[in-house]
């Protein structure tokens, strides 16, 4: 059992230890990307989807700049400097009794940093199959 969640994702994003998701991951989780239309389902996709945002997303200028956070959910917005665009977005999080997240909601801003972000994700997962 997992106490603490958010924490545990706040470590993984510091420590881009994309290894850790497999224990924070809840088997029946479901990715929400604001890149492909279509869930995300189970363990695996979700991890290939997030190692992907930690490779495009997550360097020195990656920061989370608030968040709202509930019982078994919280809302996380971050900011992000990539290719001199400023990139905004959210993590929508939520985490089932075990402490495991059960859903994984991301959304982005401007509509130029999405356009950014799908062509650097889809390089990446393509590169990952």
């Amino acid at each position: 059992m997992n106490a603490n969640p958010l924490a545990s994702w706040h470590r993984l994003v510091k420590d881009r230890n994309v290894a850790g998701l497999d224990a924070l991951l809840s088997d029946r989780v479901v990715f929400y990307s604001p890149i492909v239309y279509t869930p995300q389902i189970g363990k695996a996709a979700t991890a290939k989807f997030l190692t992907a945002a930690f490779h495009v997303l997550v360097n020195g200028s990656f920061r989370y700049l608030r968040e709202i956070v509930g019982q078994r959910d919280a809302v996380l917005e971050f900011e992000v400097e990539i290719e001199g665009i400023v990139v905004n977005g959210v993590d929508m999080i939520q985490w089932d009794d075990e402490g495991r997240i059960v859903e994984f909601k991301v959304m982005i801003r401007p509509l130029k940093a999405i356009h950014l972000i799908h062509q650097k994700m889809a390089a990446m997962l393509q590169a990952s199959s």
